[in-house]
């Protein structure tokens, strides 16, 4: 059963030019002298506390893929959704920007060592008073392993593997401080009460960590967890890990077959529906008028560039696409590389379109146009049906879809009931189990 109350708005990002729907830096809309000011992340920050979502995480990559063709001209050169920044130094310019919203961090378990992980997540969370999602992947393309010294990616089932150990294994870190070990007592001289510090000891089979963190316990005790791994490994690491979910699905009857199965799964590990937030992504163009919105869509559709639609969803799919041509095909390419979801996604949109795998994968991603009350009718009828409790947002333009979402489309849900006019929590864990 899913849980009860209001929908969840998350925001999808990246420390670049455009964050999902490619080509998007070209619209006249999108500015691009400012992304390496502090004002863009700064304001990008109050725009989504303002307009009430519970979090922005950032999407990130180690690398530059480089499938499409054996290149990454395509992908770079046409403005691909490339991390231009590390999130990690973003993000606190983003806390200090704001009160309430929960600030998410990508960080990947096949190339980072828990202490590390634990003690950058466990900083981040103290200064944002307990803000903190950390989007826990495995990696997915072999040029982020060759930034590492690996020729290419670990078996996926090996990669979930260790991840599901570096878990534990922060988890261990961020339990070595009690609520109350700082003292901070001037007159005894007391700084701390060391009896309230312990070392983790963790060995796993993957890695060891002896601590204790130096990082005291933070608001959350360790931040909120955010998966979105869609094979069948990948949802069972989410059943018992995440807080916060996150697919791809294209339809509405998908988003509930994998809230359905995500149920099951969740019950196997003794937790329940309740215990977690399932948020598919959701593409809006809006508009004051149907035709305003239609004409928006009609016009970022003039601005895509193919090639980079092209290289794109190479590296979503782990394949060459311009030597594929099925979904089996892509499948027996890819092996350990790319996103199952983005594979599932693919093959949905084809059956719901009516088209063939190699055109689905060619195409941009789809957005829905339409007035606030449009938007706001299919999101509430997908959250009503069970297919959700919520979505994660990209923009189609930056920061304009964010500005369009909280200008026109927030109002109108919260005139509906099914989203907050304020935060009910301090802490991003206490936002997520009472959305208001």
């Amino acid at each position: 059963m899913r849980r009860p109350g209001k929908m969840h708005l998350v925001a999808y990002l990246k420390t670049g030019p455009t964050a999902s729907f490619a080509s998007g830096w070209r619209h006249p809309a999108a500015p691009l002298d400012d992304i390496w000011e502090p004002s863009r992340w700064e304001n990008l920050a109050r725009l989504l506390e303002a307009a009430r979502f519970d979090c922005g995480f950032f999407a990130d990559g180690l690398g530059i893929p480089d499938l499409y063709r054996d290149s990454f001209a395509d992908y770079i050169g046409r403005g691909g959704q490339a991390s231009l920044l590390d999130p990690m130094i973003v993000l606190p310019l983003m806390a200090r920007a704001t009160t309430h919203l929960g600030l998410g961090a990508t960080l990947s378990t096949t190339f980072y060592e828990p202490y590390q992980l634990a003690r950058s997540l466990g900083s981040l969370d103290l200064i944002s008073k307990g803000r903190v999602a950390w989007n826990v992947v495995t990696s997915s393309y072999d040029a982020e392993a060759r930034n590492f010294g690996l020729d290419q990616l670990p078996d996926k089932d090996l990669r979930y593997d260790r991840a599901e150990d570096v878990l534990a294994a922060c988890c261990a870190l961020w339990d070595c401080w009690d609520e109350d070990a700082v003292v901070l007592d001037r007159k005894s001289g007391v700084f701390t009460d060391a009896t309230k510090i312990r070392y983790a000891n963790y060995e796993g089979p993957f890695v060891k960590t002896r601590g204790p963190l130096s990082i005291p316990r933070t608001p959350q005790g360790r931040p909120v967890i955010l998966q979105a791994g869609s094979s069948p490994r990948g949802r069972d690491v989410a059943a018992r890990w995440a807080e916060m979910i996150f697919c791809t699905v294209a339809t509405k009857e998908d988003g509930i077959e994998f809230c359905e199965d995500m149920e099951r799964r969740l019950r196997s590990f003794g937790r329940s529906r309740s215990d977690v937030a399932i948020l598919p992504t959701f593409s809006a163009v809006v508009g004051e008028t149907e035709s305003i919105a239609k004409e928006k869509a009609e016009f970022l559709q003039t601005i895509i560039d193919p090639e980079l639609v092209m290289a794109s969803n190479s590296g979503l799919l782990g394949v060459d696409l311009s030597k594929m041509e099925s979904a089996d095909q892509a499948d027996a390419a890819a092996g350990a590389k790319g996103s199952q979801g983005s594979r599932d996604r693919m093959r949905q949109r084809a059956k719901a379109d009516g088209t063939s795998y190699a055109e689905a994968a060619r195409k941009a991603r789809a957005q829905l146009a339409g007035t606030p009350e449009m938007i706001a009718d299919v999101m509430e009828d997908w959250f009503k049906a069970g297919a959700c409790d919520g979505f994660v947002i990209p923009p189609t333009t930056f920061p304009m879809t964010y500005e369009d979402i909280g200008r026109m489309v927030v109002p109108e849900l919260q005139r509906r009931g099914i989203f907050r006019k304020e935060y009910a929590g301090r802490t991003l864990r206490e936002n997520l189990l009472n959305p208001g």
